[in-house]
């Protein structure tokens, strides 16, 4: 069954270079196709999807960009598509080290965790400042501040000092844009999950791209090493 689909939203900045539009423009329209795929998610009972939105390198991008995310950032905890997923019952929770943003910024994820914690439809995980490396180192220091004994550390309690703790890993993680790497993305959680990888850009990844991506899914088989 397919629970948790995880996606890295590669692409905006080459979509609108290609279409010689600033670099903005590639964001804003990739912005805006989170609410099709939510959509097309629950549509195929999905119950987690995972958008990688800004890795812990993204703060090594131009200036100018970065103080544009921020305002997408602000703009979409205060714009209608938060509340229409929080009001159709998306959960909303999010992975990563949030300490580096704005206080407004963090203030605006709590209001908006706070205001869906108690939906019960798809959980919607946004990795800000999401690093994969960063997760696990924290899971250990994490560990070893809780003084756990080395014989009490199996599998299921390093998970549970995740930002993914008590939710499934993710049975597919779909990368677009064109690249065939995870870089970094959900190390842990992804040891077993399938991968798709197309060329089409985020902006254009529409509800088609998505169903065929899980088509393919369907069409393998799963062994979990057996």
């Amino acid at each position: 069954m397919l629970q948790h689909v995880a996606v890295i939203m590669d692409g905006n900045r080459r979509w609108a270079r290609e279409k010689k539009l600033p670099t903005f423009v590639g964001h804003q329209k990739g912005y805006q196709q989170i609410e099709k795929i939510v959509e097309r998610a629950k549509d195929h009972g999905i119950q987690y999807i995972t958008f990688w939105a800004f890795s812990t390198e993204n703060w090594k991008r131009d200036k100018v960009e970065v103080s544009y995310l921020m305002k997408l950032f602000r703009y979409a905890l205060k714009g209608d598509l938060m509340k229409k997923m929080i009001k159709k019952g998306g959960k909303i929770n999010v992975l990563g080290d949030l300490i580096a943003f704005p206080e407004d910024i963090r203030k605006g994820i709590a209001k908006v965790v706070e205001e869906s914690k108690g939906n019960m439809g798809i959980q919607i995980n946004i990795a800000l400042n999401y690093g994969g490396r960063e997760e696990i180192l924290q899971a250990v220091q994490q560990i070893v501040s809780n003084k756990v004994d080395k014989t009490d550390i199996t599998e299921e309690l390093f998970s549970q000092y995740l930002h993914t703790r008590n939710q499934p890993d993710p049975d597919l993680i779909i990368r677009t844009g064109g690249s065939f790497r995870l870089s970094g993305y959900l190390p842990w959680q992804s040891v077993y999950s399938e991968l798709y990888f197309t060329d089409t850009y985020w902006p254009d990844f529409d509800e088609k791209a998505f169903d065929k991506a899980l088509e393919e899914y369907g069409g393998r088989e799963r062994r979990f090493g057996k």
